[in-house]
This record gives structure tokens, C-alpha cells and sequence, in this order.
């Protein structure tokens, strides 16, 4: 081939560490994101003619060697700080119970490429490289595939492991690429595996989805073709629920969804130096910001015309939004950004006011108004063919925030504890009282600095 990979200092050292007779190869990921010219993050190496316990000799005599995936034939070596490598045997696998971890492993350095390649989930993850002659291994077409954007399994095995099918919908949403016909059909016949899955697996494959999609609507697409929408109840009720055909052309609340997430992609394209977190936040709160509307939604009459509706479909879609991912596992801090951000997405509903801003902002912790502002974004401009238009309402909240110094906090309290502590009150229950009291003045505006929360406070103090 005409391009090399680019390969770290301390593989190639590896390279000369190992006997000649041993065959390393790099695989996986790392092949993958390099032939999509995307940057590599990690590179995984599988050694082939060598015992696990040689290759342990081997590496510990230059690095700190990690055996805790030894069952699995996986040693993590670091051979100076701040890098780390997967150094794997080939092993077989044989199926010997239901799920994700029921089978059986055995270590076998002299199994042949080919066979090791075929363990693998997708052939997008089984074109291996040599590192010492350059070249590409491809038994299963998988250059072919990520040419044409496809998922396809790379053997039959794939039915043995159902957290496969949840890898495709993020590497789906991650890459662009749509499941192969015959794929989708094998991610059909083990929907009813899901209940074996752990929910913290799932919950690190939607995460992925979340955090690092491209293309999230590939991704949902996936999940919906390979009939493991049904699994998720919630979203797969949004494909069921009509939206006014005035105000959404676009078809069902699931359409809708699909062309927000898409569009929040380009918003944060805008945004620099964005984490995962952060993105994974703000696309679970564009999923689920309308999971509220099949528990709401009716039809009524308005001025003579019959009109679709789902009132109220924000609240209560935050409590739904934060049970679907409690049922994922996912964190907590996680979580409590996201309810916010799905209870307040119809803000804009509302008059712009100074008191309404700062009530506003408050309610959004831990999240913030740009935040929110990204989530409305998105909706207003997933409605095609509509031309994508970001109401006035949104500039205006960011201006009016920033004016009242909350665009990224909630206003920070003119009167503190310690402040009545002094003025003689003593500790208990009433400072908390006159705490809140104050607070809510300040919200309303009626104090507007510090000096006059100190003089209400010694006010309401005085007479006692």
C-alpha cells in the first residue's frame, strides 16, 4: 500500500523486543479510525507465536506489566508514563451461557489470523496491520465496507454476543454508516437478548452514541432497522406520535428527534473545545427533550381547526427523560444536567423578563443558559423542509442573561449566613429562613446589591 501507518516510538520498540519467530499485529480501532483518517486514540496489538507467560517476560523487563485481563489474554503495558498498550494472545471463544460474558476463553498463540480476525464483531474492526511489512490483512472486506459506509458482521459468531447490536448503533452514529441487510436481520433474530445485557454496558454504548456521534440520526436509524428500538420503549414510542403538520412537516416525534440530534451536531460545530461530557449531555437532553409528547399529545380544536397538541409534554418529560437514564445507569451528575435542560426546552414560550431570566437560570443548575439555549436551537432547527431558523427569542435570552450576570450561573446570594451570625442572629432554622426570604427579593429584583440585603436583613433583625 502507499500509505504507512503512523505507529508510537514504543511499538515499534516492541517490535524489536519480540522474538523474530513471534508475529505482532495492530487491530482493531486503531486500523479502523487510520484507514478513516481519523486520529488515532489507542492502539491494540495482538501477538501471535508466543506464550502469555514469554510475552509477560518480555514486556515487564521494559514497562510496568498489567495482568488483570490475563483470563482474557490481555496485558495493559505501560512502558513509560501516560501511555498504555493492550497487548493481547490470540484466543478462542466458545459459547457456554446467556449474554455478554457467558463464554469460555482459551488462549492460543498459534491460531491462525484469519480465525482471530473472525472473533470480531463488525469487519469495519477486523482488518489487521503489520507493522513490520507495512501491509494490510482484510480476510472479511472490511476496507470495502468502510468505502461504502456499511455494517456488516464478520462471521455468524456475532449472534453470540448481543452487545454487538449496540455497538453498531454507535459506531453507526459515530461514522456515518448504515447495517447491512443480512446484519440487520441477525440483530433482529437476538432482540430478545437484551434482558441479558448488563445495563452498564449499554449504558458505555449509548454513551459513545452521545458523545462522540458525527452522524447521531445513522445511529438511531441503526438502532431502529436492527428492530432494537423496541427495546427502549420510551423512544420507540415517538414514531407513534403525530406532531401538527403546521409547525413540523418533518412527520412523528421520532423524525423530529432524529433531524435535532443531527442539527445539534452542527451547533456544537460552533463550539470549541467541547468535552465528551458535554456533548453526551446535551445530545441525551435533544433525545429525549420531546419524550414527554406520547403522554401528551391530543387533538383539539382551535380557531375552527383542528390542531395537534401536547401540553405540558416538557415536565413531564423530564421525569421520563431522568427514569430512562437511571434505568441505563447512567451517573448521576450526568442525569441531573439533562432533567433541566428537557423541563425548561419550551422556554420560550415565556415573556423575557429580568425576574423570569434569573428564576430561569436557577432552575437550570447545574446547567446553564447557553446550554439551553444550544437544546432549543436544535429543536426549532430540526423541522425540514423548513428553513433552518433560530428564533429571535434565543439571542435575546443570552443578551438579557449575560446583562444580569447569570448566562452561566444562577445569581450568587447578596446575603450570607455569616452575615446574620453577626448581626447578633443566632444559629438555627430562621437564618435559613431569612436566607430564602432574601434570596427571593433578589430574584424579584426588589434587592439589587448587597448593601441593600444587609440593610433589609438588619430590618428584619432590629426589633428583637
Amino acid at each position: 500500500m502507499d500509505q504507512v501507518m503512523p505507529i508510537p516510538n514504543a511499538v515499534m520498540k516492541l517490535l524489536d523486543l519480540l522474538p523474530e519467530n513471534a508475529t505482532p499485529y495492530l487491530v482493531g480501532g486503531c486500523v479502523r479510525d487510520w484507514l478513516l483518517g481519523i486520529a488515532i486514540k489507542d492502539f491494540d496489538i495482538e501477538v501471535f507465536n508466543i506464550s502469555m507467560d514469554k510475552l509477560i517476560r518480555v514486556l515487564s523487563k521494559h514497562g510496568r506489566t498489567d495482568t488483570v485481563g490475563r483470563s482474557f489474554g490481555v496485558i495493559k503495558w505501560t512502558p513509560c508514563k501516560g501511555e498504555t498498550y493492550d497487548i493481547a494472545i490470540p484466543r478462542k471463544e466458545t459459547k457456554n451461557g446467556d449474554g455478554h460474558q457467558g463464554f469460555d476463553v482459551e488462549t492460543d498463540p498459534q491460531l491462525d489470523p484469519r480465525i482471530a480476525a473472525s472473533r470480531r464483531d463488525y469487519t469495519i474492526n477486523s482488518i489487521m496491520y503489520d507493522p513490520r511489512k507495512h501491509a494490510i490483512i482484510d480476510a472479511f472486506g472490511g476496507q470495502r465496507d468502510l468505502e461504502n459506509r456499511r455494517l456488516k458482521h464478520t462471521s455468524d459468531a456475532f449472534s453470540e454476543d448481543p452487545l454487538r447490536v449496540m455497538r453498531g448503533v454507535q459506531f453507526a452514529g459515530r461514522f456515518g454508516m448504515y447495517g447491512d441487510p443480512a446484519t440487520l436481520e441477525l440483530c433482529k433474530s437476538i432482540r430478545n437478548q437484551f434482558s441479558q445485557l448488563p445495563p452498564e454496558r449499554l449504558w458505555n454504548e449509548w454513551y459513545k452514541w452521545a458523545g462522540q456521534s458525527r452522524f447521531p440520526s445513522k445511529g438511531l436509524q441503526f438502532l431502529a432497522d436492527s428492530g432494537w428500538l423496541e427495546n427502549f420503549p420510551e423512544l420507540a414510542a415517538l414514531r407513534h406520535t403525530p406532531q401538527d403538520p403546521e409547525w413540523h412537516p418533518e412527520g412523528n416525534v421520532w423524525n423530529h428527534t432524529n433531524h435535532c440530534c443531527d442539527s445539534l451536531v452542527g451547533e456544537l460545530d460552533r463550539i470549541s473545545a467541547t468535552s465528551q461530557e458535554d456533548r453526551a449531555v446535551w445530545m441525551f437532553a435533544v433525545l429525549l427533550h420531546d419524550i414527554g409528547k406520547p403522554d401528551t399529545t391530543e387533538r383539539t380544536m382551535r380557531k375552527g381547526l383542528e390542531r395537534i397538541v401536547s401540553p405540558g409534554h416538557d415536565r413531564i418529560g423530564a421525569k421520563i427523560a431522568d427514569l430512562f437514564l437511571e434505568r441505563l445507569k447512567a451517573p448521576n451528575l450526568l442525569r441531573t444536567r439533562v432533567y433541566p435542560l428537557v423541563s425548561e426546552h419550551m422556554i420560550h414560550l415565556q415573556t423575557i423578563t429580568n425576574r423570569a431570566v434569573r428564576r430561569l437560570a436557577k432552575r437550570l443548575e447545574p446547567e446553564s443558559i447557553p446550554s439551553l439555549c444550544l437544546i432549543m436551537a436544535s429543536d426549532a432547527m430540526g423541522r425540514p423542509p423548513l428553513e433552518p431558523d433560530i428564533p429571535k427569542f434565543i439571542e435575546q435570552l443570552r443578551i438579557k442573561a449575560a446583562e444580569l450576570e447569570v448566562l452561566t450561573k444562577a445569581p450568587i446570594p447578596f446575603l450570607r449566613g455569616n452575615d446574620l451570625i453577626e448581626m447578633g442572629l443566632p444559629s438555627g432554622k430562621e437564618i435559613g429562613t431569612l436566607l430564602n426570604q432574601a434570596y427571593e427579593l433578589q430574584i424579584e429584583g426588589e434587592l439589587e446589591d448587597r448593601s441593600q440585603a444587609l440593610q433589609w436583613a438588619r430590618q428584619c433583625i432590629s426589633p428583637r
